[in-house]
């Protein structure tokens, strides 16, 4: 059976965006001998006996001042330990698997290469640099989800499912869903467009439609915290009236209970990217509005919009919150039905065993 090198950001299960990638180890472990993995930042773990996690240690120097170590200096400190556990565990493991961030492959691809080592490489973004490129290149296939995406030109490229857990993802018979409620889930950033959202909000306000808008997700980077306070101060209008809630993000096993509380998920993702939060919104029979192509051949035109583009994303809104209850849960058994024959967690694990051989 396949020793797998597992590389990824972080592995908390408590982690709102990240905590999905738990899920993905736990059912890869059942279906190899053993899996290593490194990760940048460990968090709560809770994994079967033939995993180990490595952390490169961002979880230290987050408790700590970073002031006393510059930032220069914190990513030598990884790189070193990156490369110690490559060689510390190389006769541990006879594949690995790099999800999303090339300079991992980059970093430890000639030594792989040299130890017969096979590379499989998780990439799905719009954009591709030089880092994405040479990754691409060192490996054996590229795995992607949006068809937009960077690495969907390349021969050896395979687009694969989103990977959502559907029984935790499901409708909750006893959470009653809000009449008229919109909510974006994700991290607040400026690449997930909510300056559009919020305008678009303003618009319906201002057409004196009823709604409610909650918006769950904290930033990431430093610099997303301004961004953070821009939106906020955009949004006053309508949090003085109620219209606009903000709520901090939660552990990725609880948003399932808040998807379920709420009849509209909105996600502005770029072209090129497949946010799970649209997947996650339709396992749990959520409608979804959305300008992202990637679900265009199950979501009905009218709830699409044009990317960035203010007044059609109020359009799809408005007509969203016109449809009757039926037709909202037509809609929603549509959209489970094809998460559970497309994007299932099993589909996509039994995919990527078969592909690592």
């Amino acid at each position: 059976m396949t020793k797998l090198l597992f590389i990824t950001q972080k592995v908390d299960k408590d982690s709102d965006v990240l905590g999905v990638y738990h899920r993905w180890i736990e059912e890869l472990a059942k279906r190899v001998e053993k899996i290593n993995v490194i990760c940048l930042y460990r968090g709560r773990v809770e994994l079967p006996g033939n995993v180990r996690v490595f952390s490169l240690g961002k979880e230290k120097l987050v408790k700590m001042d970073r002031r006393r170590l510059p930032y220069g200096l914190a990513r030598i400190i990884y790189i070193l330990r990156f490369w110690k556990y490559v060689w510390r565990l190389r006769k541990d493991y006879d594949k690995v698997f790099v999800h999303m961030n090339p300079e991992y492959v980059v970093l430890a691809a000639k030594f792989w290469k040299l130890w017969g080592k096979k590379i499989f490489f998780w990439y799905n973004h719009p954009l591709g640099g030089l880092k994405a490129r040479i990754a691409i290149m060192f490996s054996k296939v590229v795995f992607y989800t949006s068809p937009s995406a960077f690495a969907a030109r390349y021969k050896k490229a395979r687009q694969m499912p989103v990977g959502i857990d559907a029984e935790m993802f499901r409708r909750i018979p006893d959470i009653q869903k809000k009449k008229n409620s919109i909510l974006y889930i994700g991290r607040i950033s400026p690449i997930k467009y909510l300056d559009v959202l919020i305008d678009a909000a303003l618009m319906l306000d201002g057409e004196n439609i009823d709604f409610t808008l909650t918006i769950a997700g904290a930033p990431g980077k430093k610099g997303e915290y301004e961004y953070q306070e821009r939106i906020k101060k955009q949004a006053e209008p309508l949090t003085r009236k109620g219209k606009i809630i903000f709520i901090d993000s939660v552990s990725n096993y609880k948003i399932p209970a808040i998807y379920n509380a709420y009849e509209i998920s909105v996600n502005l993702t770029p072209l090129g990217s497949f946010d799970k939060t649209i997947i996650e919104a339709m396992a749990c029979e959520s409608l979804i509005v959305t300008s992202n192509n990637a679900v265009a051949e199950v979501l009905p035109q009218s709830l699409c919009f044009r990317e960035k583009d203010v007044s059609d994303l109020a359009r799809a809104l408005t007509g969203a919150l016109q449809l009757s209850d039926e037709e909202k849960r037509n809609y929603g058994s549509q959209f489970r039905a094809y998460v559970i024959g497309k994007h299932d967690l099993d589909t996509l694990v039994t995919k990527l065993i078969k592909m690592l051989g």
